[in-house]
């Protein structure tokens, strides 16, 4: 009897890096793997020559059983026409009964084009991933505006999915396999690209705040009021070397831009520490920080739902304990 498969897509980044997603996939697909009786994990690589071999070490680590490396100079820029048309031929011919995708930029657009392409479903923007009874995939997500989660299964193979990054940790050990390499020679010949990239510009906003990779976080919400509390919140990140978050409510309001915005329509964070000022905790907000390690929250209602999620909890006004708290760090920076 042939093994099931579970084949992540390998994202290849602008700079030519595998996104952290897929090793934090890789983690969660081995925990599935043993509910699908060992099911065979493999990846899927789209790239320019070279990067596969490159990365054959970082794969070897996660615990792949087999790599697909599909490689073509016309795949040094991302394109969905030429990259969804060689995903999908790809899965026709080694069918896997799984298909996990990370829901990055590139993501969100291959994996629906992918999915419709095969005739079967695709569950969107996923926190959890399991195996059921009846050993199908069970993948979970926000609906209804983040007031409920909804496990949802797919009715035909391959069980698609999107992840959103940080939702599941890389694996903290090395479990170094003997993985196999399938080399694809891509056949495009009749396919045309709709579109031209002529360069990639990074925002502003994304190089002074790199929310994915930050080990620590200081966010506001609907709490900080104004433009001066937001002053403060970033004064302080300042000082500490954190990176500034915020909350939808805080979005909405105009007091910080949708970049840095946490929660289910935002990023989804897993920092060492996470400050949360005037935040009240609604579930929409806690799904995109609740893998951070530590969690400190700031608010002055003692019954705001931020509490029960938190490792400590302070009960108090931002516009006060922010300039203490800044003015008691510059003290020790400079002492030290």
């Amino acid at each position: 009897m042939t093994k099931q498969e579970i084949l992540i897509y390998a994202e290849i980044t602008k700079d030519n890096y595998v996104h952290t997603v897929v090793f934090e996939l890789a983690n969660k697909a081995r925990e599935l793997s043993q509910k699908l009786d060992n099911a065979v994990i493999s990846a899927l690589i789209i790239s320019k020559p070279g990067l596969a071999d490159k990365y054959r070490e970082a794969f070897q680590k996660s615990g792949f059983d087999r790599v697909y490396a599909a490689e073509n100079e016309i795949f040094a820029n991302y394109s969905t026409e030429f990259y969804s048309k060689t995903a999908t031929e790809i899965i026709k011919k080694y069918n896997p009964s799984i298909v996990l995708i990370g829901a990055t930029t590139q993501g969100r657009d291959l994996a629906p084009r992918i999915s419709g392409t095969l005739a079967t479903g695709l569950t969107a923007d996923c926190i959890e991933l399991n195996i059921n009874e009846k050993h199908q995939l069970a993948a979970t997500r926000p609906t209804f505006g983040g007031k409920l989660m909804a496990t949802i299964l797919c009715k035909n193979l391959p069980q698609m999915a999107t992840v959103r990054p940080r939702v599941f940790k890389p694996a903290q050990d090395d479990l170094v396999k003997n993985t196999e390499y399938i080399y694809i020679t891509p056949e495009l010949e009749n396919t045309n690209d709709k579109v031209k990239v002529i360069d990639f510009v990074k925002s502003a906003s994304n190089i002074i705040n790199e929310l994915d990779s930050a080990e620590i976080i200081a966010a506001g919400g609907r709490g900080l009021k104004n433009e001066e509390g937001f002053k403060l919140l970033k004064d302080f990140a300042n000082t500490i070397e954190a990176a500034v978050g915020a909350s939808r409510g805080a979005v909405d309001m105009g007091l910080a831009e949708h970049d840095i915005q946490i929660g289910q329509t935002g990023k989804t964070v897993a920092p060492k520490i996470y400050i949360a000022f005037g935040i009240s905790g609604a579930i929409q907000h806690i799904v995109g920080m609740n893998e951070a390690d530590k969690v400190i929250a700031v608010n002055t209602d003692k019954n705001a739902p931020i509490f029960e999620h938190c490792d400590c909890g302070i009960v108090a006004d931002a516009f006060e304990i922010l300039p203490k708290l800044t003015e008691y760090f510059k003290k020790q920076i400079n002492e030290n």
